[in-house]
């Protein structure tokens, strides 16, 4: 009875998380619809699919070269942040542990903004510098933080420390520049959907759909790193190959995802809790976080765009939902004498 009851238990947490996961893409599927066919002009659902299959040329131009890139940019930059920043506030065991707040998003965006305002680079080998830095920057602050051995707490009070200098760095690029440049390097680094071509897109749908599935993969050693690494290893877990093999994945989705379309704030912190909440604790919440980071960049988009008075880059809109957040976390774990 208590097995037929244990398995009754787990068929049925299973069968919610899929239902969550359909509603969330259901949900991505209508934002989308909405970026689709809301704008300076509106289209219909059927005037867009016609214009992308070809059966029409009403709105081409606005359709697929503007609006089309600008919506999967979206869609596949929020699953890079939301997978990502669920992964290393899971392995860490921490809230805090979001990429956009230890540090590993701001290697990217100091390499990108110094490539802007002082080398002139055009939008491609920008995006390359930036992958190169935020992966080159991940492996400082995991290489600082693992002395002798592996810390969480290590990688997070380094990753914050990394982040105060990197942002410092920017600072004092944006003062000493010239002045003409530097509103290109603010849109980059409040995160931005404007001037996305679709040429830049097959590599990040080609790195997200990769990295995915190998992380899906990993999904099961994932959740036994939560229970620590005395425990992981009694189960036969390699901990530092498979840690060190889900950061590494993290920190590519991180790195392409900034690249494209600038550090899109507080997506890689909200995703995870987000997912958790609607979707329980019992799963690795994979895909769920992904599909809720879409979620949040298409409908940040949206707001940014057409609901107030004037546009704002989609970063703005996401960094006023994670500091509300930040501070509840904050005082929370105060309270729970955790600082």
């Amino acid at each position: 009875m208590k097995n037929n009851s244990l398995f009754d238990g787990v068929k049925s947490r299973r069968k919610k998380y899929i239902l969550c996961l359909v509603a969330l893409a259901v949900i991505v599927l209508f934002l989308f619809c909405l970026n689709m066919t809301i704008g300076e002009k509106n289209f219909t659902l059927l005037q867009v699919i016609n214009t992308l299959t070809g059966r029409s040329t009403d709105g081409s131009y606005l359709i697929t070269k503007l609006r089309l890139p600008r919506s999967l940019a979206a869609i596949f930059s929020g699953i890079a942040f939301g997978v990502a920043g669920n992964i290393f506030q899971t392995l860490l065991r921490n809230p805090l542990a979001s990429p956009d707040i230890i540090g590993v998003s701001s290697g990217s965006t100091a390499a990108a903004v110094y490539c802007i305002l002082f080398l002139n680079m055009n939008r491609g080998l920008v995006s390359i510098v930036a992958v190169v830095a935020g992966v080159l920057t991940s492996v400082l602050i995991y290489r600082i933080a693992f002395i002798n051995s592996f810390s969480a707490n290590r990688l997070i009070l380094v990753g914050i420390g990394a982040q105060a200098i990197f942002t410092a760095f920017i600072s004092w690029m944006i003062m000493t520049a010239s002045e003409y440049d530097v509103p290109t390097a603010m849109r980059w680094m409040n995160g931005n959907l404007n001037g996305i071509v679709t040429d830049s897109l097959p590599l990040l749908i080609v790195v997200v759909f990769t990295c995915l599935a190998a992380i899906i993969c990993l999904r099961h050693p994932m959740v036994s790193l939560t229970l620590g690494d005395f425990y992981a290893t009694i189960l036969g877990i390699h901990v530092n190959l498979v840690r060190t093999a889900l950061i590494v994945l993290s920190v590519v989705l991180i790195a392409f995802a900034t690249a494209i379309t600038g550090p899109i704030a507080s997506i890689a912190f909200l995703s995870g809790p987000i997912a958790k909440r609607i979707c329980g604790h019992n799963q690795a919440n994979i895909l769920s976080s992904g599909l809720v980071g879409a979620i949040l960049v298409l409908a940040g988009d949206f707001v940014g765009q057409h609901l107030l008075y004037t546009r704002f880059p989609v970063g703005v809109i996401t960094g006023l939902l994670g500091g509300p957040y930040l501070i509840y976390i904050l005082v929370k774990q105060n309270k729970g004498g955790q600082f």
